[in-house]
């Protein structure tokens, strides 16, 4: 055989003169690489790719724990600012319908939320004298009631727990002790005045934050939307307006849920014939705005007016009637009025009021939950996890009538 019909012969064996064996040579050495890499140390120091790959979620994860932290810290450091700026806009999302309907009928914007500003502080004023007035007129008798009350405990104790009237008597007097010594008294007058003052700015904050968010609302957040890089502004306008909804409706709905327990449960105590009827309905009102826990509060109060204004029996039935208003709102009200706008898990909702105590107490409960249900939406909003629209309504079919006949 020649040189060349050997070489050919040679080629032949080793390649085809057609085939790309370049490309398939360096497609086998590239998933040969992909798989050494899998396998193989990532540098010469010797860590593997699982070790690599867990660092890297771990210094991330630390990082968002230090970015929460920082965050909360700022947050319960401006506390007496941050919380009035969330009250307000709580009634904004509350009193919004009633300015836009005033706008409607050609008034100004401003003087809209002007009236709609003042209309509120008079009616809590007018709540707030009504609950006043009533807890003068039947002071007499309440503390006689009360009295008759605290021995009605005391007999009870003495019989099922075999406390004396002395163990009674010296526990008193060693509250009172620890109350009255190290200058305790003066401490908590101390406390208290800050306490007022604070809550007192922190009021006219939210009233003047009320009056630019009803008058202002869309320039305002226009503006922060402006804050974020031009590619974001979009998603950040988006999360905001889908967050606003769920937080309308969430503030909607607990207005109705509170007005429904409070009406309940302060018509089962005028039925009862307790004191106080008017004060236990507006304590329901308010507590109902913090899920779980306000309602518990609210009705152990009832039940304890009952208990000191009319006895054990009396108080039984309250409870009863508390505890049937408290299914109610649970088990029709809630689920049928919030429905999938605000879907909350029940341990988020115990840990935002546990948080919301722990950052600014009471009020901090009662905005813990609806900035959980914003923050829900938000993160759903970007995961894209938002529930689906309602399906259109379908129009009715018209109805036909007959064509008439020729006679």
């Amino acid at each position: 055989m020649s040189e060349a019909g050997r070489d050919d012969a040679e080629v032949s064996d080793d390649q085809s003169p057609v085939a790309d064996n370049e490309v398939v040579e360096e497609s086998s050495e590239s998933e040969g690489q992909k798989l050494a890499d899998d396998v193989a140390p990532v540098d010469d120091a010797g860590v593997t790719r699982g070790m690599y790959i867990a660092s890297t979620w771990a210094w991330r994860f630390l990082a968002v724990v230090a970015a929460v932290l920082v965050i909360g810290y700022g947050i319960r450091y401006l506390s007496e600012v941050f919380v009035p700026i969330t009250v307000g806009v709580l009634l904004t999302a509350l009193l919004v319908p009633i300015t836009n309907g005033l706008q409607k009928l050609r008034l100004p914007r401003g003087a809209a939320a002007g009236i709609t500003v003042i209309a509120t502080v008079v009616l809590v004023a007018g709540l707030l004298t009504l609950v006043g007035t009533q807890i003068a007129g039947q002071f007499d008798s309440l503390s006689t009631q009360v009295g008759e009350g605290v021995q009605k405990l005391r007999e009870l104790g003495r019989i099922n727990f075999g406390l004396t009237d002395q163990d009674v008597t010296n526990a008193i007097k060693t509250l009172r002790e620890q109350i009255t010594s190290g200058g305790a008294i003066g401490q908590q007058a101390a406390a208290v005045g800050t306490t007022a003052t604070h809550v007192v700015a922190g009021l006219f904050i939210s009233l003047f934050c009320l009056f630019f968010f009803l008058y202002q609302g869309e320039q305002i957040w226009a503006w922060l939307v402006r804050l974020f890089p031009r590619r974001a502004r979009d998603k950040a306008d988006s999360s905001g307006r889908r967050a606003w909804v769920s937080l309308t409706a969430f503030v909607r709905a607990t207005i109705v849920v509170a007005a429904v327990d409070a009406i309940g449960i302060s018509l089962g105590a005028a039925i009862l014939g307790l004191p106080l009827v008017s004060a236990i309905g507006i304590l329901v009102f308010v507590g109902a705005f913090v899920p779980v826990v306000g309602a518990l509060v609210s009705g152990v109060v009832a039940v304890l007016v009952a208990l000191v204004a009319k006895g054990p029996i009396v108080a039984i039935v309250m409870l009863a009637v508390v505890i049937g208003v408290q299914q109610l709102e649970a088990h029709v009200l809630q689920p049928f009025l919030l429905g999938r706008a605000v879907s909350v898990h029940p341990l988020a909702v115990i840990l935002s009021i546990a948080t919301g105590v722990v950052v600014a107490g009471i009020v901090g409960a009662l905005i813990a939950v609806p900035t959980a249900a914003v923050l829900n939406a938000i993160v759903n909003h970007l995961a894209g996890n938002d529930p689906p629209p309602d399906p259109p309504r379908r129009p009715l079919p018209r109805r036909r009538h007959p064509l008439p006949t020729e006679d």
